[in-house]
């Protein structure tokens, strides 16, 4: 937009505020972009040229861009493009899982510089204390030592009110009642010293799709990342909506039904702790699945009905979530192998044009790209968005 018809300007915004503003425009511009000349990051967000000018020497001295090398075209000085620095900023994500927690270290560019996981049976706040006491030394190695004071904050993604599903995990009675008094975000903050932000593990995920992953390419879509429970998340114009209580895209609680018929939600047709109930049930050990390497080819005679019966689910909640609201596409990623993940997708387009969608148009069903790690990436992603960019 002109620099006139700011928003921010008005009788409350400062020019500092402007300034502020206009910095995360820029930014948001070049993290989407990748790297672009300063004349196409004027067209691009409407500023004005000495703006831009202004704007993009103050962020390259405090460190947060660089300039590439020249481009040379058939007319006129050559462009120089404009990119997120390398050492910028940085950020840490933790993931707590139901089986597993990450630890990650990531860049402005959204590019993972170190990761370390933990698994366990069931998740405990002392195991996760320990487990990012130490994770967070080894990271905070592979920092440049010029860049430690670039750590920006610590995104913690985690299921909400995780003690709910102490049965599905296999967790003895009340053996998960010590996160009802748990507030883990104070508790990481105080450990780390870093400024935390919390966020829906399944919103995580979808927010590292929309903009690590890219999206779609449409402006409206569904996001379902099948873990131990299946969640998601919702994109409406380019952007991740989170609802009033942060649980938009909660399609676990979506209303589903079993192979016996049975009226079920969706988390209880189409979670990989059913792959795991199987897997015991034919002898074998679950404990595989979240262990790398990430070979599943030993548990086939139970992944084949799995994920007949999980694409049945997922396309069935498909046509009810563009009931609602019209999804150009649906994006399914999750915490499994890239195979088993294109194989799940091939099955969710098998059996949607066979579903009653009278009065809708089917979206189109796409593999996600960030793939496992969504969910770590995406927390990683929230202190450095809630810092510096103006999107995501």
């Amino acid at each position: 937009m002109p620099d006139d018809a700011n928003p921010m300007i008005g009788s409350v915004a400062t020019r500092r505020d402007q300034r502020d503003y206009n910095e995360r425009v820029l930014l948001s511009a070049i993290a989407r972009l990748g790297a672009a000349p300063a004349a196409e990051l004027a067209r691009r967000t409407g500023l004005s040229a000495q703006t831009v000018s202004v704007i993009l020497r103050a962020l390259e001295a405090d460190g947060l861009i660089a300039r590439g090398a020249p481009r040379r075209g058939r007319v006129g000085k050559p462009s120089v493009p404009i990119e997120i620095a390398a050492d910028g900023a940085f950020s840490v994500g933790l993931k707590v899982g139901r089986r597993s927690a990450d630890l990650v270290l990531m860049d402005l560019r959204g590019e993972v510089r170190g990761q370390l996981q933990t698994a366990y049976r069931y998740p405990l706040p002392e195991d996760v204390y320990r487990f990012v006491d130490r994770a967070l030394e080894a990271l905070g190695r592979e920092l440049p030592a010029s860049a430690r004071d670039r750590l920006c904050g610590l995104g913690l993604a985690m299921p909400f009110e995780l003690w709910r599903w102490e049965r599905e995990l296999g967790a003895p009675p009340r053996g998960l009642d010590a996160w009802r008094d748990t507030d883990l975000a104070a508790e990481m903050a105080h450990r780390t010293g870093l400024e935390t932000v919390v966020v829906n593990d399944a919103t995580a995920a979808c927010r590292a799709e929309a903009m690590l992953g890219r999206g779609p390419g449409v402006s409206d879509w569904a996001y379902l990342y099948v873990g131990s429970f299946i969640g998601g998340g919702v994109v409406l114009g380019g952007t991740v909506y989170e609802g009033p209580h942060g649980n938009a895209g909660a399609f676990g609680a979506m209303q589903s039904r079993t192979v016996d018929g049975r009226s079920a939600p969706l988390v209880e047709t189409a979670s990989l702790y059913l792959l795991e109930i199987a897997i015991t049930g034919a002898g074998g050990d679950p404990r595989l699945l979240w262990t790398e390497p990430r070979d599943w080819s030993a548990f086939e005679p139970q992944i084949a009905p799995w994920i007949d019966e999980t694409g049945e689910a997922i396309a069935r909640a498909a046509v009810s979530a563009c009931a609602v609201i019209d999804f150009a596409a649906v994006v399914v990623d999750g915490a499994v192998p890239p195979p088993i993940r294109a194989r799940l997708v091939a099955r969710i387009r098998e059996v949607l044009p066979g579903l009653d969608a009278r009065g809708l148009v089917l979206p189109k069903v796409i593999e996600g790209r960030v793939g496992e790690n969504a969910r770590a990436v995406g927390a990683a992603w929230a202190p450095l968005s809630a810092r510096y960019l103006s999107i995501g």
